[in-house]
């Protein structure tokens, strides 16, 4: 081993950063994504804090994708949903963390859109 290189290894996929922003329903939203190997990590949110997580992936036994919070309030099933539409979407292992009031609806779906338009637009970012 030389200059901290492992040899017998596959090189190891790096870790790309994705940051975009949109103005929805009068709110600034921050969305940042990091595309890590098989799978990726997206932040939502308005000011920077890290309020919950969840991760999901997919399944051999169901067609529905598992998930599960990892971090912060239960009762909030946002990050959870998220997450598992995504990994559906992707077949990658997904980790949300939503940190938008959940009080609207029609925030969350434009958010949800809003990630979608930019998948589309940066496969290769997710």
């Amino acid at each position: 081993m030389e200059n901290g290189a492992c040899s017998g290894q596959s090189a190891v996929e790096a870790i790309s950063v994705h940051d975009f922003s949109e103005k929805l329903l009068e709110q600034v939203v921050h969305f940042h994504v990091m595309k890590l190997a098989g799978g990726f990590f997206l932040w939502v949110g308005a000011s920077p804090v890290l309020s919950n997580l969840a991760v999901s992936m997919n399944s051999k036994f169901d067609s529905m994708p598992l998930s599960t919070l990892v971090l912060g309030d239960s009762s909030d099933t946002t990050p959870n949903s998220l997450a598992q539409r995504l990994t559906k979407k992707t077949k990658k292992q997904v980790f949300v963390s939503y940190n938008l009031p959940v009080t609207d609806s029609n925030l969350t779906l434009l958010v949800e859109n809003r990630i979608r338009k930019e998948m589309e637009l940066h496969p290769d970012k997710f």
